[in-house]
């Protein structure tokens, strides 16, 4: 049985395109997390990109956050895809709309409560990075950063993204 699960990882490592020059994967393919893989394949229908070949980051920062989505800049369709997401996100949060975070999650989303009933002291801003795009949060309102905070924890928890950010 061992060596079945050994075999099984091997070839899901070898079903992944050779990245280079790009940012590490979110996480490594596990066939035995479910709940983990539920939340990649949801995500990869809410975003229109393969969430095992992307890196995600959330960072905390002391006015708000930063999340950033990257993938092989070769990959123009999948770049373009993820800037117009991030552009979507940016709408949808501006207007106090949670709802594709909850999608992907399946779950209401840490944080995200306070952010819609805060909306109009945080602000929005898109750009671009190699191979994706960054959704820029920014507020002075402590209760709106502290609802921030938890989001982004949060999500790098159930991405399985590596930690980072003021405090963390």
């Amino acid at each position: 049985m061992g060596r079945a699960v050994l075999l099984l990882l091997a070839l899901a490592a070898c079903d992944r395109p050779a990245r280079t020059g790009s940012p590490p994967l979110t996480s490594v393919r596990d066939s035995t997390d479910s709940a983990f893989a539920q939340v990649q394949a949801r995500g990869h229908v809410a975003m229109g990109v393969d969430q095992y070949t992307s890196y995600h980051r959330f960072e905390s920062l002391p006015d708000g956050g930063r999340i950033s989505l990257q993938r092989d800049a070769g990959d123009t369709a999948g770049v373009a895809q993820i800037r117009s997401h991030m552009r979507r996100i940016k709408a949808a949060f501006a207007r106090g709309d949670f709802a594709l975070p909850g999608l992907v999650h399946a779950r209401d989303v840490p944080g995200t409560a306070v952010m819609a009933a805060r909306r109009s002291r945080i602000s929005y801003v898109t750009d671009t990075l190699p191979g994706g795009g960054q959704l820029r949060l920014r507020t002075s309102d402590p209760s709106a950063i502290n609802a921030i905070h938890q989001f982004l924890e949060f999500q790098r928890q159930d991405h399985r993204s590596a930690r980072q950010g003021a405090g963390h």
